[in-house]
């Protein structure tokens, strides 16, 4: 999981998600931010954290060859949505 901005007061809202297409594992993911800004990617926690907490965890070989190229908590995907969010919440455009 992504760390919280902590610098940032809660979101006004509990939780919200997104389903988008990630090029990086060729798949639909879904991607979380609660209201303390902490993010999570479902393909990553189905796949890729659960090989590298388990390394006894079997998965075929086209989700191992997506697995290399996840790239893991920190995502441009999760990230640019969660700033996007905070961007929305303060009322601020960036771009």
């Amino acid at each position: 999981m992504a760390k919280a901005k902590t610098e940032l007061q809660p979101a006004k809202w509990q939780i919200t998600a997104v389903t988008v297409r990630c090029e990086l594992v060729d798949d639909f993911v879904t991607i979380v931010v609660n209201k303390d800004w902490t993010t999570r990617c479902t393909w990553y926690s189905r796949y890729k954290q659960k090989a590298l907490e388990d390394k006894e965890q079997k998965f075929d070989n086209e989700i191992g060859l997506k697995m290399e190229k996840c790239a893991g908590p920190e995502c441009s995907y999760v990230t640019d949505y969660r700033d996007k969010l905070i961007q929305e919440e303060l009322g601020t455009k960036t771009k």
